[in-house]
């Protein structure tokens, strides 16, 4: 099942969008107090099946499961998981409804130019749209940060699962609009290129700088990890060169020890060849 009371929200929306509707659609011609309505029944009929359409949407997220926790692999564990706040999203919706009650008045009980109801209309219908549907949205997503990626799951209509292993991460972003700031939340970004590439967006949670910290400090643990590994000994960083190993230093020594005798033989040859030259030069003198 999913986080909250979607159900229950959808239906504090939904009810008073399909009763006044209804109610709109049936009684147009006592509203506009007998004179030419500038609207039609239609415009009820739409704004009730309106109604009907957040009534059943909030139902069916209610019961579709959230995403649960990723399955670890081998040496991973999770560090922290968040969900994305839903207040934000229903003070959004909230702030919608003045707005389309307005229009509403203008439209049937006064006769402004039709622009001016369009226009409170159309303002209302956008926020309240855009609220409820990041309600719904925030309700099935969840983050997940292990010792190894940073993962987005959503799931509506079908599950969407987005991911960056932290090896590959190459920038964290902190970003938090005026709205947010009201509520105490923010957004973090976690790229896996320097100009883009593949980003999860972890949006609209609490304590941003807090999370952004922990994918930080993930970050630095594993280069750690990556750059003992890769280290060289002291010898070799000094020299430039792998240190000499004792079996080379052992050939080399049995090399020296077989070319010494050689070398003595070498000479005593080479002297017994000078005597020989040196004796028939002696016996021509005599």
């Amino acid at each position: 099942m999913a986080r909250g009371l979607p159900a229950l929200w959808s239906s504090v929306f939904g009810l008073p969008l399909v009763a006044a509707g209804a109610y709109l659609s049936g009684f147009v011609a006592e509203l506009s107090g007998g004179s030419p309505s500038q609207s039609s029944p239609a415009a009820g009929l739409i704004i009730a099946v309106f109604g009907l359409f957040i009534l059943a949407m909030g139902w069916y997220v209610h019961f579709v499961t959230a995403p649960e926790t990723p399955q670890m692999r081998a040496d991973e564990h999770l560090v922290e998981a968040r969900n994305p706040a839903q207040r934000s999203a229903l003070a959004e919706a909230a702030l919608a409804v003045p707005l389309l009650s307005l229009g509403g008045y203008l439209l049937y009980f006064t006769h402004r130019p039709l622009y001016q109801p369009t226009i409170a209309f159309g303002g209302g219908l956008f926020l309240f749209s855009r609220g409820i549907y990041r309600y719904w949205q925030n309700t099935l997503t969840t983050y997940s940060l292990t010792n190894q990626r940073v993962i987005e799951e959503y799931r509506f209509i079908s599950l969407l699962r987005n991911e960056v292993p932290l090896e590959k991460a190459r920038g964290v972003e902190e970003t938090r609009s005026a709205w947010d700031s009201l509520f105490g939340l923010g957004n973090v970004r976690i790229r896996s290129g320097a100009s883009g590439g593949l980003t999860v967006a972890v949006e609209q949670v609490y304590d941003p700088a807090d999370f952004a910290g922990q994918v930080r400090r993930e970050l630095s643990s594993g280069s750690e990890q990556t750059a003992a590994a890769q280290e060289p000994t002291a010898e070799a960083r000094a020299d430039g060169v792998a240190p000499p190993s004792a079996d080379a230093g052992a050939e080399r020594e049995r090399s020296v020890d077989s070319t010494e005798p050689a070398t003595g033989d070498a000479t005593d040859s080479e002297s017994e060849a000078v005597s020989a030259d040196r004796s028939p030069d002696t016996d021509e003198t005599a």
